[in-house]
C-alpha cells in the first residue's frame, strides 16, 4: 500500500516565494536603431518629471560609449537637433527608492527610430535585484538600442 505523500510547511514556504520571485522578474523591449553610420549627435529632451537622479547621466555615458555627442535641451527643440531622445522613468519605494520602469525613444523628422523599454515586473517583488542602480538596469538596454550604429 502506498504512503500518502506528506509535504512538508518548509516546501510549501519555498514554493510560494519561488513563485512570487519569478513573477517579479525583469522585462525589456528593444527596437533598435537601424544600422545608422551618420549618428553622431543626439538631443536629450529634459523631463522635469522624471525623479530618477542619475537617469540621463546614465544615457549620455552610454551614448558615448557609441560615439555619439549628445545635449540636453528643455523648450523649444534647438535647430540643430535631427535626432530626439525622449525618456520617461519610474521609481518605487521598498526600504529606499529603485528604477522600476523606464522608456527611451529616438526619433529623427517626427518618425520613431528606435525604443526600449526596461519594466521590473510586480515592483520587483522580494527580489534583492530590484536595488540594482539604474546603470547596471539601463546600460544593457541601451546597448541593445544602439547595437547597430555606426555599423
Amino acid at each position: 500500500m502506498a504512503r500518502p505523500l506528506k509535504i512538508g510547511r518548509h516546501a510549501i514556504i519555498s514554493v510560494v516565494l519561488w513563485v512570487i520571485t519569478a513573477t517579479a522578474c525583469t522585462s525589456t523591449i528593444v527596437r533598435p536603431v537601424e544600422p545608422v553610420p551618420s549618428l553622431s549627435h543626439v538631443c536629450i529632451r529634459e523631463n522635469p518629471r522624471v525623479l530618477v537622479h542619475d537617469f540621463v547621466p546614465v544615457v549620455r555615458d552610454v551614448l558615448s560609449q557609441h560615439g555619439i555627442r549628445s545635449d540636453v535641451f528643455s523648450g523649444e527643440t534647438p535647430a540643430h537637433c535631427e535626432v530626439i531622445l525622449t525618456y520617461t522613468a519610474l521609481r518605487r519605494w521598498d526600504l529606499g527608492s529603485y528604477l522600476s520602469h523606464a522608456e527611451v525613444r529616438l526619433e529623427r523628422d517626427g518618425l520613431q527610430i528606435g525604443y526600449a523599454e526596461y519594466h521590473l515586473r510586480g515592483g520587483g517583488g522580494f527580489s534583492l535585484f530590484k536595488w540594482q542602480g539604474t546603470r547596471t538596469k539601463m546600460e544593457p538596454v541601451l546597448n541593445e538600442l544602439l547595437a547597430q550604429v555606426g555599423r
